[in-house]
């Protein structure tokens, strides 16, 4: 029998003693008939719960979740303690309509001067159109919405043709975005258009409404029993500013993996180099903006699923406060770790969106009471001074924990870039207990995800799930009411130990991931795999932002020696988006002249 453990309550941890230790994951690594073989077994009814429980043992999950005493009460989702405003922001109403949102913070941006950008070659380096510029195009008349829906249409049909496939989108119909274009086309040429939103072309994740078109979550049969009568409330809000959407992008099946494979629809390909994954489960979304397809795409994050691809892809990405955002008419709409969060080429892309789709659940403003969304005000250089009180927390044996020093370097580089341009001071701090904090969140987002899915898998549809979604169910299937009960009690603990850190530091600061895009397999193209120690690199920095709910932003910031993106993770107090995104857009500027161009890169508003 194993040892019974007694934890010390959180608010007496004696700091010094914490020890980091390095996260190593038992499991194997499956392609091919291998993988089928693995399923079938464990899903046979008795040798199924002894291989997971021979697995969950080894990986330390039974002493922590049923073997220890965990002094602290559950918390069932997460709770905040009441959070001091940041300073030089703008303040906005969520009852505001969204447009009225995106004009206040489009105020709060800098001044943009459309000489800088449409001079061609004088430019120093890469950089991507943003949604300012298809606005100044339209205003300008240099283009309509509907001549750029033509390009994006004859590219998304190419796509079909492309060896090896490249397939971005599950849903799409060509005349609907016809449709929306010309609409958006008559509104500039009446000179009222909605917002500097309208016109601007985004895709939506399979897992979130966009009516009319099917969720399907990247499933074969998910449309069969959930049916789509409306657009997500955030979806809506998007489109009363006018945005054109193009349709359902790809995604890891049922967002229950990190690498974006997917044999039903095919593997999304990573733009910076196309023999590479994307990172999941926001694949599509970060491909297509990374491919400057779209200005702009929405994702869902509940394991990092909107930030590890982000960084992998080289573009920003934005998981919001648990809370800030409305999750309803989306598959994931019942957890408490996930959120629907923008992922853009650019900050000031990414504040533009958020603005559009922020704005809690009317269940969310009783139970979190969520204090008003603020804005970072980028137009004036008084509020760049705000930037030199800054604190930002780095606990060093965690930070360097990478695949490649590669990552640790080039973060490194930039922390010490913050330091001399803007004055920023790096703290040494602890985290305890990262090995508890993995396995209440994997206990948290699996039991919920079962339940959910508990229904559809009884009626037959599981065996239609991927080999590595049903690897996943079999795990999660093996949680026992007092498991999910013992990872709410940690992660009472682990919120505890947060707070505190945000008393001494304003952001913690973490590479977004512990390894770059890594290569797809030819093996697991057609039936997928299984890599636990991937898994475990690309979400070693992201799991508080799910389990505690707090804001986070990836910013690219270099590559490593093979040209692959590298981003650095930024991690708020409750409610501090607009802190994250004031520095992310520091970080931005300092990394711009790195910036380099995708392999596989469209030139949308190139227009000679």
């Amino acid at each position: 029998m194993g040892k019974k453990r007694v934890m010390v309550p959180a608010k007496d941890l004696d700091l010094s003693t914490v020890k980091y230790e390095h996260e190593v994951i038992k499991a194997p690594h499956l392609t091919g008939s291998m993988l089928k073989l693995f399923v079938r077994m464990v899903e046979a009814p008795v040798l199924g719960s002894l291989i997971m429980s021979f697995l969950k043992k080894q990986n330390k999950m039974v002493e922590m979740l049923q073997n220890t005493v965990i002094p602290e009460a559950p918390m069932f989702k997460p709770e905040f303690p009441p959070q001091d405003a940041e300073p030089s922001v703008v303040i906005v109403d969520e009852e505001r309509k969204p447009e009225d949102r995106v004009e206040l913070a489009l105020k709060c941006l800098p001044h943009y001067d459309p000489a800088s950008c449409w001079s061609g070659d004088s430019l120093p380096s890469f950089r991507y159109w943003k949604i300012r510029d298809y606005a100044y195009a339209y205003r300008s008349k240099l283009v309509t919405p509907s001549m750029v829906a033509e390009k994006i249409i004859s590219i998304i049909e190419d796509c079909n043709y492309h060896k090896p496939p490249t397939p971005l989108l599950i849903s799409f119909d060509a005349e609907d975005i016809r449709k929306q274009a010309a609409a958006s086309t008559q509104r500039f040429e009446e000179g009222n258009p909605l917002s500097i939103l309208d016109g601007i072309f985004m895709a939506i994740k399979d897992d979130i409404d966009c009516y009319p078109h099917p969720s399907k979550g990247a499933t074969t049969w998910m449309h069969e029993v959930r049916s789509v009568e409306k657009d997500a409330v955030c979806v809506s809000r998007l489109r009363s500013c006018g945005v054109i959407l193009v349709g359902k992008v790809n995604m890891h099946e049922l967002g229950m993996g990190t690498t974006g494979n997917n044999p039903n629809y095919g593997t999304t390909r990573n733009p910076h180099a196309l023999e590479r994954y994307t990172g999941g489960s926001s694949s599509g979304p970060a491909a297509i903006v990374a491919s400057g397809l779209c200005s702009a795409a929405l994702g869902t994050d509940g394991g990092g699923s909107v930030r590890i691809p982000s960084s992998l892809c080289g573009v920003v990405g934005l998981k919001t406060t648990y809370g800030r955002t409305s999750m309803e008419g989306s598959i994931c709409d019942a957890g408490t770790v996930e959120i629907i969060g923008p992922i853009a080429s650019t900050v000031e892309d990414v504040i533009l969106v958020y603005a559009a789709i922020l704005g809690s659940s009317p269940e969310d403003r009783i139970s979190l009471r969520p204090p008003p969304p603020c804005f970072p005000d980028l137009s004036s250089l008084e509020n760049a001074n705000t930037l030199g009180s800054l604190r930002l927390g780095k606990y060093t044996e965690w930070f360097n924990d990478v695949h490649s020093t590669d990552i640790s370097d080039v973060c490194e580089d930039v922390l010490k870039l913050l330091s001399k341009s803007h004055g920023c001071e790096t703290i040494e701090i602890v985290i305890p207990e990262l090995h508890e904090m993995r396995t209440a969140h994997v206990v948290s987002i699996g039991s919920e995800t079962q339940c959910s899915l508990n229904p559809d898998c009884e009626d037959g549809k599981g065996v239609k799930l991927t080999y590595d979604t049903r690897i996943s169910m079999a795990l999660f299937r093996s949680f026992t009411a007092s498991d999910y009960v013992a990872a709410q009690c940690l992660r009472r603990r682990i919120m505890h130990h947060h707070m505190e850190i945000f008393k001494k530091v304003d952001v913690i600061v973490t590479p977004t991931t512990g390894m770059t895009a890594p290569k797809i397999p030819s093996s697991a193209l057609k039936d997928g795999e299984t890599d636990m120690q991937v898994t475990a690199y690309l979400m070693r920095f992201i799991i508080a932002g799910n389990l505690l709910g707090l804001p986070a932003i990836t910013v690219p910031v270099g590559y490593d020696k093979q040209g692959l993106p590298i981003g650095l993770q930024l991690i708020g107090r409750p409610w501090g988006e607009e802190t994250i995104l004031h520095l992310a857009s520091a970080v931005e500027e300092l990394c711009a002249k790195s910036r380099k161009k995708p392999a596989s890169f469209y030139d949308i508003l190139n227009i000679k």
